[in-house]
């Protein structure tokens, strides 16, 4: 099967990230957008994601790309906490201290956004281009948002850039 939807003759405009095995499977393991070079290493948002969310204090974890004037791009992240917990200083550090722990210090983020939820569509997926454009503030091309399930969550995370 993998032969044949590798030699047909549909295209498909993602470019999805892959590794072979030994025994010739094909193993999915992101997409090209979903990875930053930060200084030459390339490193996939899921695994800084997963380093946030491993906090026990972190709900969820969002991670995008932004510009760098010396690193190429940097890491920015959008972190919900348990509810409950208040954000602080002291976490920030905590919470990069995870990341460059589990992955190492290039991976570690640039930006903190504290956020009290993500733009999701009404399915549940993040909507990354909306984190992307709040990143890098360009906040008057935030192209539509009407297919989120919480469009004002868009509105909070803007007022909240600065914090």
């Amino acid at each position: 099967m993998t032969e044949r939807c590798l030699h047909s003759i549909w295209h498909v405009y993602v470019l999805i990230l892959c590794s072979r095995d030994k025994d010739g499977y094909y193993w999915l393991t992101g997409r090209v957008d979903d990875v930053i070079n930060v200084s030459g290493h390339r490193i996939g948002t899921a695994e800084v994601e997963s380093a946030l969310a491993s906090h026990p204090q972190c709900a969820e974890a969002a991670v995008v790309g932004v510009e760098h004037e010396v690193k190429g791009q940097g890491i920015y992240a959008f972190v919900t906490l348990v509810e409950g917990v208040p954000y602080s200083e002291e976490l920030r550090k905590s919470l990069v201290l995870m990341v460059r722990n589990q992955i190492g210090a290039f991976a570690a983020p640039d930006r903190i956004h504290w956020a009290p939820g993500l733009p999701k569509t009404r399915s549940g997926k993040i909507m990354r281009r909306i984190l992307r454009k709040i990143a890098s503030r360009q906040l008057e091309e935030l192209g539509d948002i009407s297919t989120l399930a919480d469009p004002s969550v868009v509105d909070q995370l803007i007022a909240l850039a600065d914090v």
